[in-house]
């Protein structure tokens, strides 16, 4: 197992080093990680919301039933029916009871919900930035990689203009030296 452990340690340990060397995809791979982030809170916000759906119609229910029985309990008393009152007092009761925890359970969905949101918000947030440095990183790149390039042509083209003014100056000497022979033989002949 240590083997393991240190192996693992190691290959994290190249990892965030060619990170840290190649900016660009330390951007990418947090970006990734940001959707991945967006989509799972997204899936827990619709599964929250399903959820308080599910609670309110609960709740509904069982207020319905809390009203039927208290129909139910008024109903007893005013036959005069007390056993069956208590009883359906006691129900009721029960009901009530039940009929709280949902709707502090129901709550605690909203909370989560509204915070879900709050931190969807957040990473929506920091993704744009991420996205925004990313695309500042990709230009830099860009610029870097022209320059380069630039540099690089500029050198083959200084190369070229030089050897090209070089031979354009050969050609000159050439030229100037076969005028100056060409004058030297006039001059020989006209001796």
């Amino acid at each position: 197992m240590g083997l393991f452990d240190d192996f693992s340690r190691f290959l994290e340990n190249r990892l965030e080093e060619f990170l840290r060397n190649n900016p660009h995809l330390e951007l990418e791979a947090l970006l990734e990680q940001l959707r991945q982030q967006e989509e799972d809170t997204l899936k827990l916000i619709a599964d929250l919301q399903l959820q308080e759906k599910r609670s309110q119609e609960d709740i509904l229910s069982t207020a319905q039933e809390i009203q039927r029985w208290h129909i139910r309990v008024q109903k007893a008393k005013d036959s005069g029916r007390q056993d069956l009152a208590a009883a359906a007092q006691e129900r009721e009761a029960t009901l009530l009871r039940e009929g709280n925890q949902l709707w502090g359970h129901m709550q605690g969905l909203k909370e989560r919900i509204a915070q879900s949101q709050e931190l969807l918000h957040k990473i929506q947030v920091r993704r744009q930035e991420v996205q925004t440095k990313a695309a500042e990183a990709q230009t830099t790149r860009a610029k870097a990689q022209t320059q380069q390039r630039i540099e690089t042509n500029g050198w083959w083209n200084t190369a070229n203009t030089s050897s090209s003014g070089f031979d354009d100056l050969e050609e000159k000497f050439r030229r100037w030296e076969t005028e100056d022979e060409l004058e030297q033989m006039k001059r020989n002949l006209g001796k």
